[in-house]
């Protein structure tokens, strides 16, 4: 299940499988269960967590070490368009994060904890800002003007993508 979608060379189409996974749903709601269906995955998994099914796909692992890496990027981001005019917005190598980071041999409760704490702190500040708020736009490198409402929307359905490629990772590698 490889991703087909380069976000780098295709920004605007990877923008559009983000929002096309989390549809006409609250980005808020969906994001606030993301926590309970790493937990699932990860109670689910069994010995099968750190498997790759293939050389070059992720373990579940590893998809829910870059969920946990991509909200520590999404912290940030939200953070500087909040706080500062039109901030520079970097984009990150997140096959690269995967792999340097060593995602595959990290302590799954250790990356669900620094998740759940940032989601959590991120969806609070999400709840405590004004709705004008939204608009406030950061410029990403590779995909141009974000607001924040369009940070916000897109984290929850990458969250989504990610989740089913862990599944699809677990399923791929057979029975537990």
């Amino acid at each position: 299940m490889s991703q087909t979608i380069d976000p780098v060379s295709s920004p605007e189409a990877y923008r559009q499988s983000l929002l096309a996974a989390l549809g006409d749903d609250d980005p808020a709601v969906a994001q606030a269960q993301t926590g309970a269906a790493i937990r699932a995955l990860i109670a689910d998994a069994g010995d099968r967590l750190r498997v790759r099914p293939a050389p070059a796909e992720w373990s579940a692992l590893e998809c829910i070490g870059h969920i946990a890496d991509s909200e520590v990027v999404v912290s940030a981001r939200v953070r500087w368009i909040l706080s500062e005019d039109e901030p520079d917005i970097v984009g990150y190598d997140q096959a690269l994060w995967v792999a340097e980071l060593r995602h595959n041999e990290d302590d799954p409760a250790r990356l669900l904890a620094t998740f759940e704490a940032l989601r959590d702190a991120n969806l609070d500040l999400w709840a405590r800002r004004a709705v004008a708020d939204r608009e406030r736009v950061g410029r990403h490198r590779e995909r141009g003007a974000e607001s924040y409402d369009m940070t916000f929307r897109l984290s929850a359905g990458h969250d989504r993508i990610h989740l089913a490629q862990a599944r699809w990772a677990l399923e791929a590698v057979g029975a537990g």
